[in-house]
């Protein structure tokens, strides 16, 4: 197995001087001090855990003998889907996004799981199966646009359809190029099927402040013009620096069920 990254554990974030730490696990509440006087922050600070539900997710993420964490299959067809027996979490997004990276970022404290991660855009082609114990399980979808599997929209359309154990699709959106026409078309399917949904901004290290603020705020109006199954809150990420990594290991937790609501 690989080494976790130095960042991974919120242990070693917590050693942190206090500004770091905030811009590590809160990413978008860094942005806060930047923007123009008057401006509403409602959507900035939504879902905002304390240290106990930080832990408590990360420890889900943790794998040991009796809490295994592990790939458990791959499918093209939902007749090849694993059983829906447990709650489910699915990551989508345009094929060159960090849709892998994240994924394997998030289970940096389980290395013996193996996620591929490709320098070819549009690698996976299957919809890729991880159980996380007895709790819950999360999916890598194949990528949308550039080098999507042929069948992919009979693909995805059914598994949004009839997963009736999905609590939550994930729908990555690069943080430096923001919303394309690819990822709209996801947000018109997401929100014909009435499928709940977040926005995660990926590559958030590659954006400039003044970059990444702009499509932040671009996308929370989007969001609150035209969406009406996307969660308000946006979530940044960095699947190299780490940041926004627990926040999300946190709302994951959350969504499935796995974190008494008073925590979170």
């Amino acid at each position: 197995g690989r080494a976790s990254a130095p960042l991974a554990a919120l242990s070693q974030v917590l050693r942190l001087e206090r500004s770091r730490r905030t811009a590590i696990v809160f990413p978008l509440q860094k942005l806060e001090r930047y923007l123009a006087p008057g401006t509403d922050t409602a959507r900035f600070r939504l879902f905002q855990p304390g240290l106990a539900a930080l832990q408590r997710a990360e420890a889900l993420f943790r794998s040991d003998r009796g809490h295994p964490i592990d790939y458990v299959s791959s499918a093209v067809r939902m007749d090849h889907a694993p059983p829906p027996a447990l709650p489910e979490v699915c990551f989508i997004g345009r094929s060159n996004v960090g849709k892998s990276s994240l994924i394997r970022a998030l289970f940096s404290l389980a290395p013996e799981v193996e996620v591929r991660v490709s320098k070819t855009p549009g690698h996976t082609k299957k919809m890729n199966f991880f159980k996380v114990g007895k709790y819950f399980t999360l999916v890598d979808m194949p990528g949308y646009g550039y080098r999507a599997p042929q069948d992919f929209v009979e693909m995805v359309e059914a598994y949004l359809q009839e997963r009736h154990n999905l609590k939550r699709t994930f729908l990555l959106v690069d943080g430096v190029v923001g919303l394309q026409k690819t990822d709209h078309i996801a947000v018109e399917m997401l929100e014909e099927f009435g499928i709940p949904y977040v926005m995660v901004l990926t590559k958030i290290d590659r954006a400039s402040r003044g970059l990444l603020l702009k499509n932040v705020l671009g996308i929370q109006e989007f969001v609150k013009e035209n969406t009406q199954g996307c969660f308000p809150q946006l979530f940044l990420v960095s699947s190299l620096e780490f940041s926004g990594v627990h926040l999300l290991r946190c709302f994951v937790a959350h969504v499935t069920g796995n974190l008494p609501t008073i925590e979170a």
